[in-house]
């Protein structure tokens, strides 16, 4: 049972909905007993409750679906009763911050040397845990996307590697989509807000500028058009919104696509066939380089838990190398803990090693209040109006670039 929060200073909007809560942090809570209630995102609910079974920390998982956070984030603060422990989607770690619905760990952390900063790779514990100069949170899983090919597909159709430039991806997929009707070269979720961002960063440009205001109107972010639009022109990617990536991938309807490891987890448990006839490869390169996002998710302890240092030596649990590594084994999500990312046995699997690697240039999405609902959305809406419905080019663009105007980072 939580305790609600004492004031409110001020209303905040979150996913569209107002309310308001108290930003200050509880002091120094009597423990009170029974379970952990443990809010997983997705369907790792099972999962994360094999991973604790022998942590003597008694958990009551609770599975939250992605897309229905917004609203349990709004319930559960404007009661001011929510969970104890929380896993947290980095593109939503300010607006949950700025609900006031995490406990600031800075003070917190000195009695858990497993949750210290230094145990996780440089910029991670900072620009992925903090905001406003705040630590909110904890490395929990990384994700990075790379390259998967169909090596066996692409060497029929005359391409030798994997191709390691957006140009080269373009002029493949190309080749590969005129294998035939219903067939395509490459996959792009029409979900995936991070792609476009990812292909920004990789032509050598940023989203924000160097006063930390949203910029989307730069020459790199149209280059990134250019090719994310002209491989829908060229009739390279699906147009069809249920598009099952893995099934597609494993079929051999789109053999290229750019993902998160936990696809080479789900090509492996579900098509073992396949073993030594797909890769993993760096994300195609333009003038900046091969530039991959940081994603992932962090774990927070509720603002106003009664049970704070059980919820801290649970997260310290499962920030152990052991923990991390058996959680990749059991979800195919990569550590954050350095070294676990570090790990012989996880590296020595050859795309293993390319995810590791690309972690090493990999960048977190701007630390935004609301960024999945205005800058994702926007984005995504402005790039599906253009391929899918034939809309103006410069007017789609002109409206996102609007509506993100006057948005800063934290």
């Amino acid at each position: 049972m939580k305790r609600t929060a004492k004031t409110v200073l001020a209303a905040i909007a979150v996913a569209g909905v107002t309310f308001g809560v108290s930003a200050c942090s509880p002091s120094a809570p009597s423990e009170a007993d029974g379970p952990l209630t443990v809010w997983v995102m997705g369907d790792s609910g099972a999962n994360f409750e094999t991973l604790v079974a022998d942590s003597g920390i008694e958990v009551e998982v609770v599975a939250i679906p992605w897309d229905a956070i917004d609203e349990k984030l709004t319930t559960a603060v404007a009661s001011g009763s929510g969970p104890d422990v929380l896993q947290i989607g980095l593109s939503k770690l300010a607006t949950f911050a700025e609900a006031g619905a995490l406990l600031p760990l800075d003070d917190l952390i000195a009695d858990y040397p497993g949750l210290a900063p230094e145990n996780f790779p440089a910029g991670v514990a900072g620009n992925a845990t903090a905001v406003g100069g705040q630590m909110v949170s904890i490395p929990w899983v990384s994700d990075t996307r790379v390259l998967f090919t169909r090596t066996d597909i692409l060497a029929e159709n005359g391409i030798d590697a994997p191709p390691a430039t957006w140009d080269e991806l373009r002029a493949d997929a190309k080749v590969l989509a005129a294998r035939g009707e219903g067939q395509y070269g490459y996959y792009i979720p029409q979900w995936d807000a991070p792609l476009p961002i990812e292909m920004t960063w990789s032509m050598g440009g940023e989203v924000v500028d160097a006063d930390g205001n949203v910029n989307f109107d730069t020459p790199e972010f149209n280059a990134a058009v250019d090719v994310y639009t002209g491989l829908y022109a060229d009739g390279s990617v699906p147009t069809n919104s249920d598009f099952d990536q893995t099934q597609g991938f494993i079929s051999g309807i789109a053999p290229m696509l750019v993902s998160g490891p936990y696809l080479g987890k789900g090509i492996q448990d579900a098509a073992p066939e396949l073993d030594g006839k797909w890769q993993a490869s760096p994300l195609p390169a333009g003038d900046g380089g091969s530039i991959s996002l940081f994603a992932g998710s962090n774990l927070g302890v509720w603002f106003n838990t009664d049970q704070q240092e059980q919820s801290l030596k649970l997260l310290e649990y499962v920030s152990q190398p052991e923990q991390q590594l058996a959680w990749y084994g059991l979800t195919g999500e990569l550590p954050t803990v350095t070294s676990a990312l570090e790990d012989e046995g996880l590296n020595a699997d050859p795309n293993v090693k390319v995810y590791t690697d690309q972690l090493a240039t990999a960048k977190v999405l701007p630390i935004v209040a609301g960024w999945d609902g205005i800058v994702g959305t926007g984005l995504l809406d402005a790039l599906n109006a253009i391929v899918l419905t034939g809309a103006d080019r410069d007017e789609s663009l002109a409206t996102f670039y609007a509506a993100v105007d006057g948005l800063k980072v934290q």
